[in-house]
């Protein structure tokens, strides 16, 4: 069956060639947060990858889809097709390649995919190595995120902002519950120092950026500890 899209800059209707039912590809999920992928140029152009775990991996089967060519007003309109293992390799690369210290195939969320359409229980029994290997990446992934995290917040003399969701993230799947930073940025409210503009932590008494005495009360107990 032919599927019909409009396009109103072409200000012409078009035809899909029919899509062939065997061109599927299921794409895996370990990665505890959702992800969604938009590609204007496709049709269809919309996909959303379903967080999921090492227990309970996320399933989702995608279709190929089709990109116009439009020569000029006289020619007829092209489509080509892009099949499904290009999509779902695209939006794999797409999402991973753009995170820090995301490296594919070392050190990256847990997300792959395998061609077919399967569903979960095949996915655990058949495919559990590759599933084993992602989480495994994913770990990889979560360790050097909380080492740069760490080093982040020392530079930033804990700036929350320097911290990113995804650092969190990693601290929490792995466990790592004593990092200062794990907690979420409402936890802290930067100012601006009265001297010098720059944000600080209104908890510290002194500004890190031009050394003035903000809170003098706070300032000489900490005088008094180093003194002990």
């Amino acid at each position: 069956m032919a599927i019909t899209a409009q396009f109103p800059l072409a200000n012409r209707q078009i035809e899909r060639g029919l899509v062939n039912p065997l061109d599927k590809t299921t794409v895996i999920s370990v990665f505890p947060r959702e992800i969604k992928d938009s590609k204007p140029t496709l049709f269809p152009g919309n996909w959303t990858i379903p967080p999921g775990s090492l227990e309970k991996p996320s399933v989702t089967v995608i279709g190929p889809s089709s990109w116009f060519r439009d020569l000029d007003d006289k020619a007829p309109i092209i489509e080509i097709p892009v099949s499904s293992i290009q999509i779902a390799e695209s939006i794999i690369r797409d999402y991973c390649g753009s995170l820090v210290e995301s490296t594919l195939n070392d050190a990256m969320p847990g997300i792959f995919f395998l061609p077919g359409e399967l569903n979960i229980n095949e996915v655990k029994l058949t495919h559990k190595a590759k599933l084993d290997y992602a989480y495994k990446m994913q770990r990889s992934w979560f360790d050097k995120l909380v080492r740069v995290a760490d080093a982040l917040y020392a530079r930033s003399n804990g700036n929350p902002i320097a911290i990113s969701d995804d650092m969190r993230l990693a601290a929490k799947e792995l466990g790592i519950e004593n990092r200062d930073w794990v907690g979420n940025y409402k936890a802290i409210a930067m100012v601006k120092c009265i001297a010098c503009g720059y944000l600080r932590d209104p908890s510290f008494p002194v500004c890190p950026h031009c050394h003035a005495i903000i809170d003098m009360a706070k300032a000489k107990e900490l005088k008094l500890e180093f003194l002990k």
